[in-house]
């Protein structure tokens, strides 16, 4: 594969090197790239940082912020090497950002949304992470806005090394109804927190009660769109101020119930189609909330001193911790390429042993890890056998989750014939069993994932989490078979297209949807874009020497 975030010639190795640098000078790789040079036996590394501004000068902002960035620019000597460090990369497209949320600021409804924008201003002008670390705080405070947007470099899943965010934003209009239902999941979090499998230590120190809203999604620039968020991403802002859970209502929604489900029997089709709207919907409510706004990370202050008590005891080996986060380290840092997926199969356990209440809760809950599995199996899409390695984070995470309930005999997949005489596959998840032996096995594995995550253990939590991961072909599990059939039984990709809003004067606003189709997202594209973007290809243009496209 192909990745800009690094220059062609950059390996894993030089990923790390240069980490190790970034983590001395206290500097974010969320918004940079990273390019490497060489010239005979001299090594140049040039890092890269997302800003409108391109010079080594200090931004005089009018609002009197401190540009931190300025001083941090030029050459550095490290270990032998030289390391550039830069800002401006994509200034072109960041200038046009800035100047229209400017413009966003006359709309503003409150004090928090004005500092939110004039932070993210400050941030997306001078390349500070801190400064939109800063005006994610403002957005933590905006409580139960009626138009929700978010915006930044956010989400690692698309950097092969785990730590370089994709710049992503939404705008959307909240869903009063159903943001109630979610309000009192959050009513009886702090109780729900209680079930968890892991010891009160490890345990965030009080429960910061999150916004949780439902959204309906207007506009969403990114590589790809989820069902739920948890953000921000920031670890010290989640574990000490807060977070915000929403979830994509439009986006759940859009997933019908009349197509095919393949590897299930007759039965469990029926149920799965009737009931995989409200299932998937309380598990990512879940999900969400309790699975990435729980657990404590331990770490030390850049004072020595620690946020945690060291005497505190291990669950798993029955001895004080002796791991922990140093200063510097962040959870992404430290779990690099396995971070993603790690932290979604976390989150997605959570969501599995909690019981379901009210009328139709059992059948709710086995649909639920119904899902859960078939997810893992069709995740076999997604590994690639030349490289051993997998493509999507919340599938790895899914597969891993089937796994671990195939080694606790909850669920056993088979090959079969199918009604075209082509091979096929056969999930069967043993609802009796689901209750004690299937809530024991993900309780001990989620315990686990949180024990390594929290004292940020990572040789322990790739060594099991790699175990789980692998796609072999064995006597008893064929996956190598079985991701043959997955590939050949393989499904059109759901595709969801944007709509559109535009101005058509004297305050009316014209709203233009697509269907859901190749020709439907072209056309979407088109009326996005409807012309040459200079910009656009000058940069493109400006690198191709160092990728190879």
């Amino acid at each position: 594969g192909l990745s800009t975030y690094y220059s062609s010639n950059c390996s894993a190795s030089d990923a790390d090197f240069v980490k190790e640098f970034m983590q001395q000078k206290d500097i974010s790789p969320y918004n940079t790239r990273l390019f490497k040079y060489e010239n005979n036996s001299k090594v140049q590394y040039e890092i890269k940082i997302a800003s409108v501004e391109e010079s080594d000068d200090a931004y005089q902002d009018s609002q009197g912020r401190e540009d931190t960035m300025a001083k941090l620019l030029g050459k550095h000597e490290y270990k032998g090497c030289e390391i550039l460090i830069t800002r401006g990369d994509y200034a072109p497209l960041l200038k046009r950002l800035v100047e229209n949320l400017k413009i966003a600021k006359t709309y503003a409804s409150n004090k928090n949304e004005v500092s939110m924008l004039e932070e993210y201003c400050h941030s997306f002008t001078t390349g500070s992470i801190e400064s939109h670390k800063n005006g994610s705080r403002f957005w933590i405070k905006n409580k139960g806005p009626i138009i929700e947007f978010y915006i930044g470099f956010i989400e690692t899943y698309r950097d092969p090394y785990g730590i370089r965010g994709e710049f992503e934003g939404f705008v959307a209009v909240v869903n009063k109804p159903m943001s109630a239902k979610f309000s009192r999941l959050v009513n009886s979090a702090e109780s729900l927190l209680d079930g968890l499998p892991w010891p009160k230590a490890f345990e965030k120190d009080t429960f910061l009660r999150p916004d949780f809203t439902s959204l309906d999604i207007l506009g969403f620039s990114g590589s790809g769109i989820p069902a739920g968020i948890n953000i921000p991403n920031y670890d010290d802002i989640r574990q000490t101020e807060g977070f915000k859970n929403v979830s994509l209502g439009n986006v759940l929604s859009s997933y019908g119930s009349n197509k095919a489900v393949t590897f299930l029997s007759e039965k469990d089709q029926e149920l799965y189609k009737q009931l995989r709207g409200p299932a998937f919907e309380v598990q990512v409510g879940l999900h969400e909330l309790l699975g990435h706004g729980s657990g404590k990370l331990f770490s030390q202050l850049e004072n020595g001193l620690c946020d945690f008590d060291r005497n505190i005891v291990n669950p798993l080996t029955g001895k004080k911790i002796d791991k922990w986060y140093n200063p510097g380290e962040t959870y992404d840092s430290k779990f690099v390429s396995m971070s993603s997926s790690y932290e979604e199969c976390r989150a997605e356990c959570v969501g599995l042993i909690f019981g379901h209440d009210g009328e139709g809760a059992e059948n709710i809950k086995y649909v639920n890890w119904l899902l859960m599995v078939r997810g893992g199996l069709l995740g076999l899409e997604f590994f690639t056998p030349e490289t051993n390695s997998w493509k999507q984070a919340h599938m790895q995470a899914r597969f891993v989750i089937m796994r671990v309930l195939i080694d606790a005999e909850v669920v056993t997949i088979s090959e079969i014939a199918g009604e075209d005489g082509k091979p096929d596959l056969l999930i069967s998840l043993d609802r009796d069993r689901i209750a004690v032996e299937g809530k024991e096995a993900i309780g001990k594995f989620l315990c686990k994932l949180q024990i390594y995550k929290a004292t940020g253990d990572y040789e322990a939590a790739r060594s099991m989490y790699q175990h789980y991961s692998t796609v072999s072909e064995e006597p008893i599990l064929k996956l190598i078979t079985f991701r043959n059939i997955v590939l050949d039984r393989k499904q059109p990709r759901h595709m969801l297209v944007q709509c559109h809003t535009s101005d058509k004067g004297d305050g009316e606003v014209a709203f233009t949807e697509y269907e859901s189709s190749v020709e439907g997202m072209i056309s979407s594209f088109i009326d996005r874009f409807p012309s040459y973007d200079e910009d656009l290809f000058n940069l493109w243009e400006k690198e191709i020497k160092n990728h190879n496209y």
